[in-house]
């Protein structure tokens, strides 16, 4: 089920609203947490029944694990306790891995070989983080002891279950475990629907609007087609907002949804195009798993604790991973690589005193590169995209804008219409641009939702009330968030 889907909005969320109150009044939190673990259920159902069973197996053995650990951890056995958590992660990355890399291990090592056709759970990235998360904690001794049904409904809560926010046990198990959680609030209820609405027009207006556009060119270069340079940036300027607004969009929603029923999730995306550098880009988007991989991978790799070379090697293998943990391909390796340079490149630069003039533009220029391997399917179909944007293949523009601005035929050629943009339409070049001004105007020079005034907020929702309801109602089918293939 998706966020975006008529049938949640009209359907599952209301009934799981006033289901979950109306077992806090009757029975207290107890109930209202196992009304939301049922509906969690149905929710992840929804997609595949199938795979219900492997994420209540996943749950009840990393609680039984975890539990064991705490106790060791308790007695003073710090050693079983370590042993315990280290076979737990073990465990759970192996379940991640036989899902999510067992093709593209057999596919790397035996090329000829015949695919698994593995079918990937839906979430299992981010329901096995949470876990790993979970057990490390536990070893350290930084959760309490929450009981069974707050840990079911830590893992399985439906707001963040498919795609996060990764977090952290000390920051939602307490919550799950208070009186309150039961108890309808106004101010959370008004909030949170605000944030939520917010979220479903960035998905619904924005998000989807740059996808068609974005989808055209990438698509040609898989197809071994020959983009210009107009064609290349044009589609990668808008896979760059189509991602931006699709996980924004999906960030705000899972927040909303989350105040709705009394619980608070952490910041998840804060306008990261408005970076000043690599870093703070980090700090920025997907804000929860950048912390997980500082602090479960990063930190006891060594860090920076150990010396600029280990230091490089630990943000290299950091990044790397990060990057196949988006996907099981090199393209996603790639980008993750990308990214470990830059971070590199910024850290040496920032220990030798040294300020790169143009900072914000550089940082922006940089992600935008790198999202090329990141949405191409192939190392091909991405060094086919990045000649065309470095304006190897030529530079093509319409006839009607040469005619209008004739010394543009200087640089050039005039062509009928740009094959690879949009419709292919005379007009699709104008409108195109519009529509990217208009997009990069809003990523680079205003605020994100959770900074604005109640008034903004209200003004946001009025503007784009309509076309929210007519794409929620109206679009030829439903586009899933891009994280959910993560």
């Amino acid at each position: 089920m998706l966020f975006n889907a008529p049938i949640f909005v009209l359907g599952f969320l209301p009934v799981c609203l006033a289901g979950h109150f109306a077992a806090g009044r009757l029975g207290g939190g107890r109930w209202a947490l196992i009304w939301l673990a049922c509906a969690s259920a149905v929710f992840y159902a929804w997609w595949d029944p199938r795979f219900l069973p492997l994420l209540a197996l996943s749950v009840a053995a990393n609680h039984a694990i975890g539990q064991r650990i705490l106790r060791l951890a308790a007695a003073g056995r710090t050693v079983s306790a370590r042993r315990w958590a280290a076979l737990g992660v073990a465990a759970n990355l192996g379940l991640l891995g036989w899902f999510k890399y067992a093709d593209f291990l057999l596919g790397t090592l035996a090329p000829g070989a015949t695919p698994l056709g593995i079918v990937l759970p839906l979430g299992i990235s981010f329901f096995t983080f949470q876990q790993i998360m979970f057990l490390v904690d536990s070893a350290k001794g930084e959760r309490t002891d929450a009981g069974l049904l707050p840990y079911v409904c830590f893992v399985t809560f439906f707001p963040h279950l498919i795609a996060g926010p990764i977090v952290r046990p000390r920051e939602i198990l307490p919550q799950f475990a208070a009186p309150r959680i039961a108890i309808p609030d106004a101010d959370n209820l008004s909030a949170g629907l605000t944030i939520f609405v917010l979220g479903l027009a960035k998905k619904l207006v924005l998000a989807d609007s740059f996808a068609p556009l974005a989808d055209v060119g990438f698509n040609a270069a898989a197809h071994g087609e020959t983009l210009t340079l107009i064609e290349a940036w044009y589609a990668v300027l808008a896979y760059a907002l189509q991602i931006y607004f699709d996980f924004s969009g999906y960030s705000d929603m899972a927040i909303g949804l989350a105040r709705m029923l009394n619980v608070r999730f952490p910041l998840n995306f804060d306008s990261p195009y408005q970076a000043r550098d690599i870093s703070d880009f980090w700090q920025r988007w997907h804000i929860t798993l950048s912390r997980f991989l500082r602090d479960y991978l990063y930190t006891p790799l060594g860090g920076s604790r150990c010396g600029a070379m280990r230091r490089t090697a630990n943000l290299m293998a950091t990044m790397l991973l990060g990057g196949l943990w988006h996907g099981a391909g090199w393209c996603f390796v790639l980008w993750g690589g990308l990214h470990g340079v830059y971070l590199v490149v910024h850290h040496a630069a920032w220990r030798a005193g040294l300020r790169v003039p143009g900072g914000r533009a550089l940082t922006l220029l940089a992600v935008i590169v790198a999202w090329v391997p990141f949405r191409a399917a192939t190392i091909d179909a991405t060094l086919a995209m990045l000649r065309g944007m470095a304006g190897l293949n030529g530079v093509a523009l319409p006839q009607m804008i040469v005619g209008a601005i004739p010394p543009l035929a200087a640089i050039a050629t005039p062509v009928p219409v740009l094959r690879f943009l949009g419709e292919a339409r005379t007009l699709s070049f104008p409108e195109a641009s519009a529509l990217l001004a208009l997009g990069w105007g809003i990523a680079l020079l205003l605020p994100n939702v959770h900074a604005l005034s109640e008034r903004a907020r209200s003004l946001a929702i009025v503007g784009g009330f309509a076309f929210t309801l007519q794409a929620l109602f109206f679009a030829p089918k439903v586009a899933p968030f891009l994280y959910f293939q993560f």
